[in-house]
């Protein structure tokens, strides 16, 4: 969607990001920030996956504020609002990277939605995309890569 945009003050598209972020630093979520979400966006769902990993899962959020801009700040995975979803590590909230091996990538989707997603507890990726299929009016990513340093 031209003009919905999603960065973080902590790494560009593309780059790499900071260890502070992985299982070899704080393991704490980056903050992110959008701008430019259609106007009757209501709510946000983020899903951050690894594409080099069969899409495991890092973090999964729903129900966040809507709004044209806004963002999450540094930690937010950790936190109990936004509503955090099950990563692929079994757990709620952030799971940082933790490549076994060489140069990964980190896809950040942030899902503009018309209305909240009827859910509760913490979902699976996969139910939140189930659900947000109904409700879906734009969507952005931004994307990062991670080396593991041995």
């Amino acid at each position: 969607m031209a003009g919905f945009v999603l960065s973080s003050p902590s790494f560009l598209e593309g780059d790499s990001m900071p260890a502070k972020y992985s299982c070899d630093g704080s393991n704490v979520s980056p903050a992110l920030v959008w701008d430019g979400a259609p106007e009757s966006a209501a709510a946000f769902a983020l899903i951050v996956d690894d594409p080099d990993a069969r899409g495991f899962i890092h973090w999964v959020a729903y129900n966040i504020s809507g709004g044209r801009s806004g963002g999450l700040p540094e930690g937010a995975g950790a936190a109990q609002v936004p509503p955090q979803g099950r990563n692929d590590f079994g757990k709620s909230g952030w799971g940082g990277p933790c490549p076994p091996g060489g140069t990964h990538h980190y896809r950040f989707t942030l899902y503009a939605l018309s209305a909240q997603l009827p859910l509760v507890g913490t979902p699976t990726a996969g139910e939140v995309r189930n659900a947000l299929s109904r409700v879906l009016i734009g969507y952005t990513t931004l994307t990062a890569t991670y080396t593991r340093k041995k």
